[in-house]
């Protein structure tokens, strides 16, 4: 028999339930158990049940948490912005690159092709405000660069995205240092 749960507030039992869910979907995808549920968060399978409808309502409240852009916000604003330039865009790389392949198991674990709520006004002003964010650590260089910092981020989050997506790179994907010595340095070499 499962030891009795801590007793919580319902929005922290619905939190702790979509916390102790998310590692559970990578695992076992939507096929995830209510048991499983239950015993990774230590309550019996019943309190699910108590604040949330269904199974299906904690997964998509699971899902919809991994999209919350909170941690992938967290991590840009500890980027160093008075690091060289390189260093600079090999942290924002790496923190891009980690959400990239963080959602893209997900998605392939639950069977989704495109992001939740992917063209909704709270998707579009969270885009908006991790653009700003990273514009705020390239626009300080734009004097160095022969592009304007709006469009190297362009390029950076695309190379990110194909560079982080197994299929799209064919189960070889790119490290950030890689990433950022394209972006930077191309691919001739140099003449001396």
């Amino acid at each position: 028999m499962t030891p009795r749960a801590v007793a919580l507030p319902p929005d922290q039992r619905r939190e702790a339930l979509v916390q102790a869910t998310l590692p559970l979907l990578l695992v076992h995808g939507r096929a995830v158990t209510t048991r499983q549920i239950a015993e990774a968060a230590g309550v019996a399978e019943g309190t699910i049940f108590r604040v949330f409808t269904s199974k299906d309502e904690l997964v998509e409240a699971a899902v919809r948490q991994a999209f919350a852009p909170g941690r992938f916000v967290r991590d840009l604003d500890e980027v160093d912005p008075d690091a060289p330039l390189r260093e600079r865009l090999v942290q924002m790389v790496t923190i891009l690159q980690r959400r990239f392949t963080e959602i893209f198991g997900l998605m392939r674990a639950v069977g989704m092709v495109a992001p939740p709520d992917h063209d909704s006004e709270a998707h579009v002003r969270a885009r908006e405000d991790v653009d700003g964010r990273l514009m705020q650590l390239l626009t300080p260089d734009a004097d160095q660069l022969t592009m304007p910092p709006e469009q190297l981020m362009h390029v950076l989050r695309l190379l990110t995205f194909s560079a982080s997506h197994h299929e799209i790179a064919d189960g070889r994907l790119l490290t950030p240092s890689q990433i950022v010595d394209v972006v930077l340095d191309g691919v001739l070499k140099k003449e001396d």
